[in-house]
C-alpha cells in the first residue's frame, strides 16, 4: 500500500511539474493569437474590398448590355427602315 502511495506521489509530482505551462509559452501562444488577428482582419478587409468591386463590376457589365441591347435594336430598326426603302425602290 505503501508503494502504491509513493508511486501515485510521484506520479502526480510528475504529471504537476510537466504538465504545467510556462510563461513564456503562453505568451509564445498570445502572440500567434494576436498575428492570427491581424491576418484575419486583413482577410476581412480584402474580402469586403473585392465584394465592392464585383458589385461595381456587375453594376457596369448591366449597363453595358443595356447598351448593347439598345444599339441591337437600333440596328434592327435601321434594317426595317433599309427593307422599306429597297421595296419602294423595287416597285418603281
Amino acid at each position: 500500500m505503501k508503494n502504491v502511495m509513493k508511486l501515485t506521489l510521484i506520479a502526480m509530482v510528475a504529471a504537476t511539474a510537466v504538465g504545467c505551462a510556462s510563461t513564456s509559452d503562453i505568451d509564445n501562444l498570445q502572440a500567434q493569437i494576436d498575428g492570427l488577428k491581424t491576418s484575419v482582419a486583413q482577410a476581412s478587409s480584402d474580402a469586403a474590398s473585392a465584394q465592392s468591386a464585383a458589385a461595381d463590376a456587375a453594376s457596369k457589365a448591366a449597363s453595358a448590355e443595356a447598351a448593347a441591347n439598345r444599339a441591337a435594336q437600333y440596328a434592327q430598326d435601321t434594317n426595317s427602315k433599309l427593307d422599306s426603302m429597297f421595296k419602294k425602290s423595287m416597285m418603281k
